[in-house]
């Protein structure tokens, strides 16, 4: 199908049950593409151009490749930018020459999929640039929309951002809620510690939550909801002694005072859960 793939995500189980999902396979009277199979002939060939109408950094062309070829194996297709890539408006990204029913039932989940993971990317991006600091690395969160978690955090690092955690299960991530059945900051922690989990990411949200939580053994710090004095003192009292992370009001307004007071990362929900699609088409000329 594609040589695209990423630890824990099924490529091809993916593009299957998008295209079921489509087609309506397994629902009465489901499982093909109605308009295409009564208008189009069955041998008819299309080309088609796939580009951007924005300025964005692409993603996701490698997926799209995979829907129409999972449907037209001998089609023919140029790539003609790579995952990435910054772009200005009006730039081809992808030419295609091969069955045109195939064509047009793979064309709403091809261009679905690169739309969003493109609006990732480029808003990933636009957070870097305002960050404006290469001492800083900004993270995700794992606010993804379900079944798409691997994809949208891939488009994260198109954009030049970095992965929080992928899951529940690669670190541990003690928040309110937990210290609040624990009892404390400290309790939360060591509990944790017990357990034998080694990476331990602590929230606080006071500066006198952070010696517990260090004393304790966390391995870092998220500083929630903290304006920069704030997030300053807690970066000098942790001295160094494990990551801190900055988290909670951030936006492109305030990304750079926040990154500007020391601490390692800022982390930002919305890169995932609020991204805009990319303006993206696809136009195509009958052979």
């Amino acid at each position: 199908m594609t040589d695209f793939s990423l630890p824990g995500f099924d490529l091809s189980r993916f593009i299957s049950e998008t295209l079921a999902e489509d087609l309506g396979i397994g629902l009465p009277n489901g499982g093909r593409d109605v308009t295409s199979e009564s208008v189009i002939p069955a041998e008819a060939q299309f080309s088609g151009v796939m580009d951007s109408r924005d300025a964005i950094v692409v993603a996701g062309l490698p997926v799209a490749v995979a829907f129409f070829r999972a449907l037209d194996p001998d089609m023919e297709i140029e790539l003609l930018v790579s995952d990435g890539d910054p772009v200005t408006p009006g730039t081809d990204l992808m030419r295609l020459k091969g069955n045109a029913r195939a064509m047009l039932t793979a064309e709403r989940s091809a261009l679905n999929i690169v739309q969003h993971l493109s609006g990732v990317a480029t808003l990933v991006r636009e957070y870097v640039q305002a960050m404006d600091n290469p001492d800083c690395t900004l993270l995700d969160t794992r606010k993804t929309i379900p079944g798409l978690r691997h994809l949208e955090k891939y488009a994260v690092r198109m954009g030049g951002g970095s992965n929080h955690r992928m899951g529940l299960w690669d670190a541990a991530m003690i928040k309110d809620n937990h210290v609040l059945v624990a009892g404390s900051v400290r309790e939360a922690v060591q509990r944790a510690v017990s357990a034998g989990v080694k990476e331990i990411i602590c929230e606080v949200d006071r500066i006198d939550q952070v010696e517990p939580a260090l004393a304790a053994g966390a391995t870092r710090l998220l500083l929630d909801n903290m304006e920069p004095p704030t997030l300053r003192e807690a970066v000098a009292l942790v001295s160094g002694r494990v990551p801190t992370e900055a988290s909670g009001g951030i936006n492109l307004d305030t990304i750079k005072a926040k990154a500007a007071t020391g601490v390692n990362y800022v982390s930002v929900g919305r890169l995932t859960q609020s991204a805009p699609a990319a303006d993206i088409g696809l136009d195509f000329t009958a052979l």
